[in-house]
C-alpha cells in the first residue's frame, strides 16, 4: 500500500540518485499528494522541485531540509519544514557544513586506502555532482569496485559511527540545528528517532530547545515502534511527521517513495502549524 504523504526525500542536490524533478515525477505517478525534499544540509534542491511540483495538479511540496549533527553516541538529524531556502544566515551556515563534508568524505576515502580498499576520489566528486557530498557517493563507489556487496555493507563494517573508516565533520548539536531551523523560519522535527541512543532523553531537551515534532512513521520502523513514539509525542506537546527517507540507492532494500504509512492527518497538521506560526509572525511585524 503507497502512502499519500511522504516528507522525507531525498535527490541529486545531496546523496539521493534521483534529480529533484525526477522525484517529484516519481511521487506524482505513485499517487502521492502531500510530499517534502529533505536533502542533506542544503536546500539547492527546493527550488526546482517546487518549479517541477506546479505541472502536477493535486500535489503539494513542502520545503525541506535535513540537518546533520552529532552528538556523544553518534549522528542525530533534525529536519526543517517550511523552510525560507533564501535566508542568508541558514545558507551560510550550511554552505560552512557542506564544505566539511567534502574534507570528512576525502579523509574517509584515504583511510579505506590504508585498510586496502582503493576507490577514486574523482568518481565520488563525480557521483556527487554539485549536491552536497555524503558516505552514500563513497558507499556507490565501493560497490562499483567490487569492495562490497550491498550498500549496507559499506556503513556497517566501514562507513559507519565507529567504523574503522568513519570521520567526523564539523561539530554541530541537535540543540542547535533546532535554534538554526527556527531562525530561518522552519519547523523542526526530529528524524528516525529510533536510530538514536536513548531517544526519550534527546526529545525531551530539543523539546526545550524549540522542536515541534518526530518522525514517527519512518521506513523502517515496526508497529510497535511507531505506537512508542506516537505516545511519546504526546507527552511532549509534539505533532507526528513521516516519510520513506528515500533516497535511490537500493531499490530492492529501501523503502520507497510512499513506502512509509505516513496518515494524511500527520501533514495536515504540520502544515496547520506553519500556517498558525505565519500568521502569528505577521501579527507581531503589524504591531
Amino acid at each position: 500500500m503507497v502512502s499519500r504523504v511522504d516528507l522525507h526525500l531525498h535527490t541529486t542536490s545531496s546523496d539521493g540518485v534521483h534529480s529533484p524533478e525526477d522525484i517529484v515525477a516519481r511521487a506524482a505517478a505513485r499517487g502521492l499528494e502531500i510530499i517534502s525534499i529533505c536533502d542533506h544540509d542544503t536546500v539547492e534542491g527546493v527550488a526546482p522541485a517546487l518549479a517541477a511540483a506546479a505541472n502536477y495538479s493535486g500535489l503539494t511540496l513542502i520545503p525541506g531540509v535535513e540537518v546533520s549533527t552529532d552528538f556523544q553516541k553518534g549522528e542525530v538529524h533534525v529536519l526543517g519544514y517550511f523552510i525560507d531556502q533564501d535566508h542568508p544566515g541558514f545558507n551560510q551556515t550550511l554552505k560552512t557544513m557542506r564544505q566539511s563534508r567534502v574534507e570528512r568524505a576525502r579523509a574517509m576515502v584515504k583511510k579505506l586506502a590504508g585498510l586496502g580498499i582503493h576507490i577514486e576520489w574523482a568518481r565520488v566528486r563525480e557521483l556527487a555532482g554539485s549536491g552536497s557530498i555524503g558516505r552514500p557517493h563513497i558507499a556507490q563507489v565501493m560497490l562499483e569496485k567490487g569492495h562490497i556487496a550491498t550498500i549496507g555493507d559499506a556503513f556497517y563494517n566501514y562507513l559507519g559511527h565507529g567504523q574503522p573508516a568513519y570521520v567526523e565533520r564539523i561539530k554541530m548539536s541537535p540543540q542547535e540545528a533546532v535554534v538554526l531551523i527556527l531562525a530561518a523560519g522552519g519547523l523542526p522535527v526530529l528524524a528516525h528517532p529510533m536510530t538514536i541512543d536513548e531517544p526519550e532523553t534527546m526529545i525531551s531537551n530539543l523539546a526545550v530547545a524549540g522542536l515541534v515534532g518526530l518522525e514517527v512513521y519512518y521506513g523502517g520502523s515496526s508497529p510497535d515502534q511507531i505506537e512508542q513514539l506516537v505516545k511519546t509525542a504526546a507527552r511532549h506537546g509534539l505533532i507526528t511527521t513521516g516519510g520513506s527517507d528515500y533516497h535511490g540507492l537500493d531499490d530492492n532494500n529501501e523503502t520507497p517513495i510512499g513506502g512509509a504509512p505516513v496518515p494524511m492527518e500527520a501533514a495536515l497538521k504540520l502544515i496547520d502549524l506553519a500556517e498558525e506560526r505565519a500568521l502569528k509572525a505577521t501579527t507581531k511585524e503589524c504591531r
